[in-house]
């Protein structure tokens, strides 16, 4: 992927008012950097020389006027960036933040979390402090650089040549500095990638490592890492060391000039020391520009470089696309057609899924069973598009819906996740992302359908608990019994089970699908449930293996008929005598 730049013209556009107010008053504080080496030296050269104290009260109350002028315009210059660069920093976060909601399950599966938290958060500050330098410093040094040589020229001719003589040779050090750094910067960003990625497995898996006592293995694993971003980084850093000290150097050397020749003009009565003191000043804020330069163009390096990261999430388009004048939703009943499905997720040439076919009606319950890695749960994420088939059609009503408006095509349809997620607030505001704006005996109707209500009162604060991140503070089966009743409460035409009972025992299990059949008599449900127990009493029954249907029928004719199905029957019922489906 390709990083793309263009996204910034929307921030040059929308605070290029500000940067340029910004400017106007940075120009103004470099003029009085520049005028007072001048003024100074008339004070010297002819107040001094003279002893015209008069002179020098007078144009000492000038350098006073120049510096206070100078003061107010970098006040106000301070004022005007740190907002305009807030400000952006703000709103390209928040747009990147927009752009990768957007983005579907694959786009995000090339990034990878880790990277995209990088980007919200180190890259976008890598470029906010490029853009914040811009209207402080980084405008500053080339203005009282070029001013610096202007200024000696209009002193002296001859002594303004060595200060030209300088910059070239700074110019093939700093030149040599960018061609070095920034391939190091990039590598630099990528490896804080790799440190965020590690601490965030081990930050979602730390029950897991505290199970398995794997702790000095996750110390390794963060060492590693660690100790690569500390290698890059001093690699870049030995770079930065490098180069400044040699500007400094080339700078300072060129100060020795002009005071070796400066000197020698004195003693011949060709130059004033006035003038000697003012070229000194005019070397020093060369020096200044050429080191903020340098700073610049590393800083600029780096900033490029997040810049680029940034552009690549922007560019990149999202697979599930949607149509300019979509299908409108008009009372959807919920049917449900799967016709020829084949899928492949993009970097497997193998499909995950084969020729999957089948049809549910309105108010029917479709049951789908296999084992491990049979397809199960990516055939779910199809409905809803988190993924496009790569051959077939999936139909709604008969409709399409890839011809559907995505937003209403998922408003229409809940889920409950086989991994259970509850969001940092308490129980009720969890629940209520279903629909925020039900009340509170809707949220308690559905809670009691879900087998919540009763456990959800044995806290203190009933519906107002705080839950935790993730719901660390609730058992396995009250997560899942709390994000059915948020699925409940969305009152959706198809409602999706992903194993979502697996840690709620049998019984609980039971009087759920019950007062799942009561509520939702108009609803078209699809339960994917590794019990066999969970799947018997479904209008169809689904069987899947190795990413095909090896069976579909109600409970009894899959019995008869499927092979694999009395397999998972006998495994976990015993050979006895068959169930017969109420």
């Amino acid at each position: 992927m390709n990083g793309n730049m263009d996204y910034l013209n929307k921030y040059i556009k929308k605070y290029k008012k500000e940067f340029f107010i910004a400017l106007i008053f940075l120009i103004l504080e470099a003029m009085g950097d520049l005028i007072q080496p001048t003024i100074m030296s008339k004070v010297i050269d002819i107040g001094v020389k003279n002893k015209d104290m008069d002179y020098v009260l007078k144009l000492g109350g000038l350098m006073f006027l120049v510096t206070g002028l100078g003061a107010i315009s970098a006040v106000v210059r301070n004022i005007v960036s740190s907002k305009v660069s807030q400000s952006f920093g703000a709103d390209l976060r928040e747009d990147l933040y927009i752009k990768i909601q957007s983005l579907s399950f694959e786009n995000i599966n090339k990034f990878q979390d880790a990277t995209l938290i990088t980007r919200l958060t180190n890259d976008v500050n890598q470029v906010q402090n490029f853009a914040h330098g811009m209207m402080r410093v980084f405008v500053k040094a080339p203005i009282l650089g070029i001013g610096a040589i202007v200024m000696t020229f209009l002193l002296d001719s001859k002594m303004g040549f060595i200060l030209i003589g300088i910059v070239p040779i700074v110019g093939i050090t700093i030149l040599i500095n960018l061609r070095i750094s920034y391939p190091i910067f990039t590598r630099i960003q990528k490896a804080l990638d790799k440190v965020n990625g590690v601490m965030r497995e081990y930050l979602a898996g730390i029950r897991v490592v505290k199970a398995f006592n794997r702790f000095d293995y996750e110390e390794s694993r963060f060492e590693e890492v660690n100790n690569n971003l500390r290698d890059v980084s001093l690699k870049g850093m030995r770079i930065v060391a490098l180069f400044n000290p040699i500007v400094a150097l080339i700078v300072n050397i060129g100060i020795v000039l002009i005071l070796w020749v400066g000197g020698l003009r004195v003693n011949g009565g060709n130059l004033e020391v006035g003038k000697i003191m003012a070229f000194v000043n005019y070397m020093n804020r060369l020096l200044f520009s050429l080191v903020m330069t340098t700073r610049i163009l590393n800083m600029y390096i780096r900033a490029k470089a997040s810049a680029e990261r940034i552009g690549e999430v922007f560019s990149t388009e999202n697979i599930i696309y949607t149509k300019e004048t979509p299908f409108p939703f008009k009372d959807i009943k919920g049917k449900l057609e799967l016709h020829n499905v084949y899928f492949k997720y993009h970097e497997n040439n193998k499909y995950v899924l084969e020729d999957i076919s089948f049809s549910v009606n309105p108010g029917e319950t479709l049951a789908i069973i296999g084992s491990t890695g049979s397809g199960k749960s990516t055939l779910i994420n199809l409905i809803p598009r988190f993924y496009d088939p790569t051959e077939g059609s999936i139909k709604i009503d008969g409709i399409d819906i890839k011809d559907m408006d995505l937003h209403e095509l998922r408003e229409n349809i809940a889920i409950v996740p086989q991994k259970t997620l509850l969001f940092t607030g308490n129980i009720k505001e969890n629940i209520k992302w279903g629909d925020e704006k039900a009340t509170d005996e809707e949220v308690e109707k559905v809670s009691k359908i879900s087998k919540a209500h009763d456990f959800i009162l044995s806290f203190n604060e009933g519906y107002n608990t705080y839950l935790g991140q993730g719901g660390v503070n609730l058992s396995g089966g009250q997560k899942q019994r709390i994000s059915i009743a948020r699925a409940l409460l969305k009152k959706p035409k198809i409602l999706i089970l992903d194993d979502s009972t697996s840690a709620v025992d049998m019984i609980t299990e039971k009087e759920i699908r019950k007062g799942l059949k009561d509520y939702l008599k108009d609803t078209t449900t699809i339960l994917i449930a590794q019990r066999i127990t969970s799947v018997m009493d479904a209008d169809k029954i689904l069987v899947m293996d190795g990413g095909r249907i090896v069976g579909l029928g109600n409970h009894n004719e899959l019995i008869d008929n499927s092979q694999v199905y009395r397999d998972i029957y006998h495994s976990q019922m015993g050979r006895g005598l068959e169930y017969i489906g109420s």
